[in-house]
This record gives structure tokens, sequence and C-alpha cells, in this order.
């Protein structure tokens, strides 16, 4: 027992001081992360853009008012291109904002006063409905007005909202329409400079040379080492810049359905064709059933169905049951059954009068809805009691586009109102008349008018969703993970390859911010894994789009300049060129006689510049290509004595002699005078993309991977 209770004694004095231990960990871990702990607080800047921070609240709420005018909420990949898009424009607002502060431009209320009271096509207020007048297609200014009041009264979050709808658009759209015309205006094609140009353009060369090609030399007998190469790229920062990433490869384990899911949810909608045959209810037996396909209790002419099977499924007859069959969109088996025939008006002439209870511009409330059925019922009442309609219309209708004309709407299409709208009116003989409820309010309806008649089916329809089974999702989810299991690359690879599989390499280099890589949709899992991960580890199962994916990073890339490997292809053919470019001058030596350099390698004395083509100018050289060097040194007037040393060009060596430099005749006043103009076009052309200009100079810091 004394042993027993020793052990305890001790054992409580282990426990508690392991206990202070990890807890003295954790509070310093902690602390040093600034992880939101007992000392620390998580970090809330998302980036930053020359030095001024960009908060994540801040961008959370650039995000959701992106997100409120698509108008839904995203999803998936949706998401990582909103977060894209706002990150983006914030980014370019802060460069660009610091740059036009600089300069003193900006955008005050008067013109913000200006803006939305103009019928400018980039006035925000004219894409609204109800502020334009249908007369004159111009702003309704009383209205312009009295929203622009709105907007200068609005605080807290509707301020933001409208700031962010309205005002910042104008307000950057205005200052950027300043700043381009600013450097527009500043393109300056100087005298000395165009004289420079005409004499280029003027004076032609004719010249005597020798072309030894490259390929005179094998490129089997021309190593180029990675010493080489890096060489090159020390040499040439610019071209072989590398940005941070990571190259990878993955393995792909469907959970599509397979075979018998297919087969299985085939046989459950074929299962149904006889109850759905029988079946006096269709709309009841849709629901029941819970199909992907909706019930529609509306007639549609043919062409309304967006259905491959359509002619087959009426040629059936009221009643039959056509399937099951592929429905590519909703990715289902379907079966479908024609509920009943009628003859409709291929199109009607109505008018109306619409009375809202709700302003659908500004969501606020106009009358109490009972108020607005009220009188729209008591307008009906009247004009079946000999009103005139059309003074009523222009009297008391909201829509603008009808009421001058009496709310005539014309001749339309079936299909072509709301569905309310347009059951009434395809349904119905002219002359009807009768008050219906849309989502735009209550409208008073008189049938005035039908065209020709054709055919219109209700038809139902089951889908069932072709979707894997547990089986098939398991299977996959069990694979994945035994090759997640094999811990490293090689053993990733053997494995695969004993399973007939293959691993996929992505192409080109994965940024931390990336949301998608080729091949794989909605990745940002996949890649947030990889900028966590060692060169040959091998991740989890991480579900991408219809996949199970297994990993590994093949490379991890540190900015900075491009190692042998990566610049290679760049840089080797140029790299052999230069050595074989060496190797040819030393047999022909530096500064050959044409004939020398021609005899060495058994080539042909050759000219060029008879057709007077051959100017500073020039792109191209007839019979040789394009060769700037070549062009270069054709206008060394010291050649004219003696030929060039031998230089390597982009297609050999070249020795040249200048045999003569002439002059076309002048130009007339008139074409130069043209010629300059198309010159100053464009140069200005060349600075329209100034903002990538800015934003290369910018100092920009991307956190973004730390938070999503």
């Amino acid at each position: 027992m004394q042993i027993i209770q020793t052990i305890r004694e001790k054992g409580a004095v282990i426990v508690i001081i392991v206990i202070a231990l990890s807890l003295i960990g954790f509070i310093l871990m902690d602390a040093r992360q600034g992880a939101g702990g007992l000392f620390g607080s998580m970090s809330t800047k998302i980036g930053k853009v020359d030095g001024e921070n960009i908060d994540l609240n801040y961008f959370n709420k650039r995000f959701d008012e992106m997100e409120a005018r698509n108008g839904q909420r995203a999803t998936g990949s949706q998401t990582d291109q909103i977060r894209e898009q706002v990150w983006n424009q914030i980014v370019a607002e802060k460069i660009f904002e610091s740059e036009a502060g600089k300069l003193g431009i900006n955008f005050t209320s008067a013109e913000l006063s200006q803006a939305l009271l103009s019928s400018d096509p980039s006035n925000p207020l004219m894409q609204e409905q109800g502020m334009v007048d249908p007369a004159t297609g111009k702003l309704d200014i009383t209205k312009a007005q009295t929203a622009l009041n709105n907007i200068k009264k609005s605080k807290g979050d509707q301020r933001d909202m409208i700031n962010a709808q309205i005002v910042d658009p104008l307000r950057l759209n205005s200052v950027v329409g300043k700043y381009s015309a600013l450097i527009s205006s500043s393109v300056y094609y100087p005298t000395w400079m165009q004289e420079k140009d005409n004499s280029e353009a003027n004076n032609f060369s004719q010249i005597s040379y020798v072309n030894i090609p490259y390929n005179v030399i094998s490129d089997s007998t021309v190593k180029v080492t990675d010493d080489d190469v890096n060489a090159y790229v020390k040499k040439h920062p610019g071209l072989f810049k590398q940005d941070a990433g990571r190259m990878i490869s993955y393995a792909s384990f469907s959970q599509n359905p397979s075979p018998d899911d297919s087969a299985k949810i085939k046989q459950l909608v074929a299962d149904l064709v006889v109850p759905f045959e029988t079946d006096s209810v269709p709309a009841n037996f849709v629901l029941k059933n819970g199909s992907t396909i909706e019930y529609n209790d509306q007639y549609q002419t043919k062409n309304q169905f967006n259905n491959p099977h359509i002619d087959t499924i009426i040629a059936m007859g009221k009643g039959k049951v056509f399937g099951p069959y592929v429905d590519p969109a909703t990715k289902s088996y379907a079966i479908a059954k024609v509920v009943d025939v009628k003859m409709l008006p291929d199109s009607v002439r109505a008018r109306h009068i619409l009375i809202p209870s709700v302003d659908r511009q500004t969501g606020q409330e106009i009358r109490s809805d009972s108020a607005a059925k009220k009188l729209a019922d008591s307008l009906l009442t009247a004009i079946q009691a000999g009103s005139d309609f059309t003074a009523l219309a222009q009297q008391f209708s909201t829509d603008l586009g009808s009421k001058i004309k009496g709310g005539d709407l014309g001749y339309f299409a079936n299909g072509a109102m709301v569905p309310e709208f347009n059951e009434f009116c395809f349904n119905n003989p002219v002359g009807a008349k009768k008050v219906v409820k849309t989502t735009f309010g209550y409208h008073v309806i008189d049938i005035t008018g039908q065209k020709g008649t054709s055919p219109a089916y209700k038809i139902a329809f089951v889908g069932k969703e072709i979707i894997p089974s547990d089986v098939t999702i398991n299977a996959a989810s069990l694979e994945a993970t035994k090759a997640a299991g094999t811990g490293n690359k090689a053993g990733l690879e053997k494995f695969l390859a004993q399973n007939g599989l293959h691993l996929t390499e992505v192409p080109s280099l994965i940024k931390e911010n990336d949301f998608n890589i080729p091949g794989l949709q909605d990745a940002r899992s996949l890649v947030s894994w990889a900028f966590k991960a060692k060169i040959g580890e091998v991740s989890d199962p991480l579900t991408v789009g219809d996949n199970f994916i297994v990993a590994t990073v093949d490379k991890i890339y540190k900015e900075g300049l491009q190692d042998a490997a990566t610049a290679r292809p760049g840089a080797e053919a140029i790299i052999m060129k230069e050595k074989k470019t060496d190797l040819i001058i030393k047999k022909i030596g530096e500064n050959p006689t044409l004939d020398a350099a021609a005899a060495a390698y058994g080539k042909s004395i050759q000219e060029a510049g008879a057709d007077s083509t051959l100017t500073l100018a020039s792109q191209v050289i007839n019979g040789l290509g394009v060769e700037p060097k070549v062009i270069g040194a054709s206008f060394n007037k010291s050649y004219q004595q003696k030929p060039s040393p031998a230089f390597g060009g982009a297609n050999g060596v070249y020795v040249l002699k200048v045999n003569s430099i002439l002059s076309k005749p002048a130009l007339s006043p008139d074409v130069l005078k043209k010629q300059a103009i198309s010159k100053l076009n464009m140069m200005r052309g060349q600075v329209g993309n100034w903002y990538e200009g800015l934003k290369n100079m910018a100092e920009i810091k991307d956190n973004r991977s730390k938070f999503f």
C-alpha cells in the first residue's frame, strides 16, 4: 500500500508539472503567433498597398456589397471569384487614388450633382426604373433631383450602400477620366524626333554580306551547362523573374456515379411510368416523388420547351408517358407526360394600369397591399361601367413606358410577360378584363387583340438526379485514403501504378491566392494545403469538385530569379547561339574579308537593299527576315571602307560591307504632317495601359491566404 501511495503522490506531482509546462508552452506560443489568445490578437490586416493597410472587415464589407449587386449568395468558386474581384478593385483604387492625390485630381460635390442630373448613359440613375422620361428618353430631372437629395441625406449603412453602388463608381470614373486625359495630353512628338524618324525612313542602305547560319554546327556538339544558364540569368535578371509558388502533381479518384448507380436511377424512374400514366393529379405526383424538375401549370408552345425530345413527347399523345431519358439540364433521368393540349393565340395585345404597393426602386412602401388592391378593383369597376381606360391609365398607372399610350402594351408573344399576367392574357378572349397580381403589383388588364393560333401544351416532368451511391463514394474515398497513406511521392507513384492510375502534373506555377488550377475548379483547399506542405509530402484526400484528390508537392519556388532548370527553356537556345557564334568566329576570324568568311564555310556573298527597302525603320530584310543587328550595321558608315567584324544575328553569323547609303525623294509636307499625326495617335494609344505601370511600381503585400 505504501508503494502505491508513493506512486500516487509522485505521479500527481508529475501530472501537475506536465500540465503547467503545457500551459506555459501554450501561452508563449499564443503570444508569439498573436492568434487571438490570452496575450495576442489575430491580425486583421488582409494586405497593404504602398504602406496603407487593407483591413479584413473593410474587405468583407466590400465583398458583401458586390455579392448583393450580383443578386444571389455566392458559393464555392463564385466566392473566390468575388474575393479576387474585390481585391483587384481595392488595390486599383488605392494605387490610383494615391497617384491622383499627388496631382490634385478629385471629385467634387458639384461634379456629383452634375453627373447624377445628366442624361449621359454612364449615369447610374439612367438604369433605374421610372427615372427616364419615356417621351424624350432623357432623365426625369425632378425625380433625379429627389434621388440626389436623398443620397445627400443618407446615413450609416444606407450611405455606405449608396456610396458603393453609385457615388464611388462615379467618382472613380471621373478621376480616371481626368488622369487619362492628362496623360494623353502630355504626349509630345518633338520636331527633332520627327526629323530623326523621317531620316530613318527616307535613307536606305545597299550592302554585301555573308551569312553563316547557326545550323552549320550541330546542336549535339554544343553543351549548355547549368552554370551557363545561371550566368545568363544573372546577366539578364529582368527576363527571368521568379514568382513565389508551388509545382504540384495529383491523383484523382472519381466520385461520379458508376454505371451501376446510373442504371439503378434509371430503373427507379422507369418504375414510375405506369403510376404516372394512371395518376390524375400530375402536380401532386411530381411533388410527392421529389422531382428535380418542378411542375409548371402553364400552357407553353413547343418551342418554349427546352427539351430535345419534345417532338416525341408530344407525339405520344395526351396522358401517355415518354421515357426514361437523360435530362442534361438537371443531370437526371426523367419521364414526361402531356397533361393537356389547347389552342392559344400566337400573340396578344393588351393594355393595363399598374398599381404597386412598393416602390421597386427604393423598396419603400407606397401604400398597403390592401389599399393597392382596393384601388385596382375600383378602377376595374369604373372601366366596366364605361369609364375611359386610356384616361385612367394616364392618371393612375406607374408603368411609365405604357401610361403615355393609355396603358397599351402592343402585341407580345406567349411567355414574354410575367407568369400571372401571361396566363390571363393567353387564356381569355378579347374583351376580357381582370385585376391580376404579379411581383410588380396589381394590374388592371384589358385584352384588346389576338393574332393567330397554335397548339400549346401542359406537360409534367418527373426527374431523379443521377447521383453516386454511398458504395461508389466510399470506394473512391477508400482508394484515396490508401494513396494518401503511402507517405511520399515515390510510394504514391508505386501505388498508382499498381492500380492503373498515374499522377497528373499541373503544368503551371500555383500561386498562394489561386483558387483554380488547370484541370481543377474550386481548388482553394488544395492550394492552401500545397503552401503548407514540404517537397515530396503527400496530402490527405481533398474533395475538389466530383473527385477526391491526393496531391504531392514537386517543387517550391521562392520569389527572386529562376534557377537553371526553370530558366533553361527560355535561355538555352540563346546561349547555344552565343556559343555557336564564338565557334564560327574562331574559325573565320574576328575581322575576315567577305571572301574569306564565305570560303570558310562554302557560302556565297549576297546583296540586299537594291530595292531601297533596307531602312532603319525596316522590320525585316528581304531574303533574310528579322535581323535587327544587320539593319543597324547597314548604316555604320565605317563599314563602307572595310567590312564589319563578324557578329551574331538572329539566324547566323554575319560579315557585311556597306556599298552605299542613299536617300529617297523627300515626302511632301502634307504626307509628313499625316505621318506625324499618325505617330502621335499611336504614342497616345501606347500610354493607355498606364495602370499596369503604376501597379508594377507599387509595393503590394497580399495576405489573403492567411484568411481564406
